[in-house]
C-alpha cells in the first residue's frame, strides 16, 4: 500500500546513539521524505519498497527501512521485527511483480561488503536470468 502521505519523523535521533531517524544528507532518506522521486512497490509505517534505478535483474527492487540505519553493523535485536518483516513481504511483492521462479535477497554491508549508500536497504532481484535456456 502507497501512502503518498508520509512525513518522515523528525525526533532526531532514536534511543541508539549512532542511529538517527533522518539523515538530510542521505539519498534514502530523501526518497523516504518524498524529496526525490521514487517507483513505488509498498510502503507502510516502517519501511519502503521501490524499484532500482540501475537494475540488475529483470525485477530489482530495495526495501529501506524508513528510520535511518546506516548498515547491517548498527542493526541490533531491537531490529529484529523490522528485519523480519522486510524479509517476509518481499516474497508477496515479487509475485505481485511477476516473479514465480525464483529470486534473490542481497544485503551488503559497508564499503568492504560492497555498500555504497550508506542507509540499510535489502536488494530483492528476480526474473530470468539472461544465460539462462528457455
Amino acid at each position: 500500500m502507497v501512502r503518498p502521505d508520509f512525513v518522515i519523523s523528525s525526533r532526531g535521533a532514536d534511543r541508539r546513539s549512532n542511529i538517527v531517524n533522518h539523515d538530510p544528507n542521505c539519498i534514502f532518506c530523501k526518497i523516504v521524505a518524498g524529496q526525490i522521486p521514487s517507483k513505488k512497490v509498498y510502503e507502510d509505517d516502517d519501511f519502503l519498497a521501490f524499484h532500482d534505478i540501475n537494475p540488475w535483474a529483470p525485477v530489482h527492487i530495495l526495501i529501506v527501512p524508513k528510520r535511518h540505519i546506516t548498515s547491517m553493523v548498527d542493526v541490533t535485536m531491537d531490529d529484529q521485527a523490522l528485519m523480519g518483516r522486510m524479509l517476509a513481504t518481499s516474497p508477496r511483492l515479487m509475485r505481485e511483480l511477476g516473479v514465480g521462479d525464483g529470486y534473490r535477497h542481497v544485503i551488503n554491508t559497508g564499503a568492504d561488503g560492497g555498500q555504497e549508500v550508506m542507509h540499510l536497504h535489502l536488494h530483492v532481484f528476480g526474473g530470468p536470468r539472461p544465460w539462462k535456456k528457455g
